[in-house]
């Protein structure tokens, strides 16, 4: 299936907009799996999550989120650090709980680390998917379903955060916040009507602009979103993008700004002021600039070329799912005016199956 009856990017523009809706049905359904989930996993063990790609960098935020509301110790990392460098991954903690981040449930690597850690490791872990009858369940202790939030299209979006939220949820639930999950469930009303305001913003902005590279900057719980946003921009368009840590954008990688440099801040609350100097002093370089924040003060309105403000009235840590629509936006308004087809972007596929030769340890690329 190439999805010509459709027009390029038909699948991603539904499933980006349809986010808010989806993350409704999504918490109606973990009303039903959180309290069966806490039993099967330990609450006290040090929290591992790990995926690939996009889930990789759920991972990042989901860390950073269970240790901000459980105050446990919390870490991300890839699947394949897992296999390759277990000892590093697991080190420092007797007991650990892992949960294996995959949309389809069929990630090679993401399988095989699972296998690693129940049946080498005798490790239970949890499983977050936006499928059933998938290898991945059969594996892991236990599984998180999302189900409405699968999508049609190669590159992930509502699948990104809804399991995002899932795993907030689960965090939420097992520290017995209620404050927290009162704040998710007035979520998607307030994500609605940011999404229908930032929407026109970003499409007017590409319309008008050329890049010939893309940055994002972020800081704390926020960087996985930035790692995330950086990808959409590769993967539907097929731009270079880079990551960093917003103050760790002076010490070196900002030789590359230029009226040519999109770079992207996602201002934090926590760290705003430090933040916005950055943002001034890139600005002061040259660089066009695009800030998404939840409030923005003078400084900031002075220097972005274009602000998307959020106006979330939730705490800091629930906002990580919405600060993630506008680049996907980017990514997808990008992409279509280069020519590209956001739904089925060149070399990749919405799996990474690998076929394995395990005696020579190695694994080889298959097609899906």
């Amino acid at each position: 299936m190439n999805g010509s009856e459709y027009p390029p990017g038909y699948h991603t523009r539904n499933e980006i907009l349809s986010q808010p809706a989806c993350w409704e049905q999504c918490f109606r359904l973990m009303k039903e799996q959180l309290a069966g989930i806490r039993k099967q996993v330990q609450s006290q063990a040090d929290w591992l999550f790990v995926g690939c790609g996009s889930s990789y960098y759920i991972a990042q935020s989901a860390a950073a989120s269970w240790t901000a509301l459980t105050r446990l110790r919390a870490k991300a990392a890839p699947a394949s650090e897992v296999l390759l460098f277990p000892d590093l991954i697991l080190s420092g903690s007797e007991t650990y709980q892992p949960v294996l981040v995959s949309r389809s449930g069929h990630t090679s690597e993401v399988l095989r680390a699972a296998e690693y850690l129940e049946l080498r490791r005798n490790i239970r872990t949890l499983a977050i998917s936006c499928a059933n009858h998938q290898p991945l369940e059969a594996i892991s202790s236990s599984t998180l379903y999302l189900l409405p939030a699968d999508e049609k299209s190669t590159v992930m979006t509502r699948s990104f955060t809804s399991m995002l939220l899932g795993l907030q949820s689960l965090a939420a639930f097992m520290a017995g916040d209620e404050d927290f999950l009162s704040a998710l469930a007035r979520l998607p009303g307030m994500a609605d009507r940011a999404l229908e305001s930032m929407k026109p913003l970003i499409e007017e902005f590409v319309k008008a602009h050329e890049f010939a590279d893309y940055v994002f900057l972020a800081q704390g719980p926020f960087l996985g979103v930035a790692s995330e946003s950086h990808l959409k921009i590769k993967e539907m368009s097929c731009s270079y993008a880079q990551v960093f840590h917003t103050l760790e954008f002076r010490h070196g990688p900002k030789a590359i700004v230029g009226p040519e440099t999109l770079v992207t801040f996602l201002l934090s609350e926590t760290g705003y002021g430090a933040e916005r100097d950055v943002l001034s002093e890139i600005k002061g370089l040259g660089a066009t600039t695009l800030v998404i924040t939840n409030q923005a003060d003078a400084v900031v309105r002075q220097n972005a070329d274009l602000l998307i403000e959020l106006n979330l009235d939730v705490p800091e840590v629930a906002r990580l799912a919405p600060y993630t629509l506008a680049g996907q936006i980017l990514g997808l308004c990008t992409g279509l005016k280069k020519g590209h087809n956001p739904d089925w972007p060149r070399n990749l596929s919405r799996a990474v199956v690998l076929s394995d030769d395990r005696e020579n340890g190695s694994f080889q690329h298959a097609s899906v």
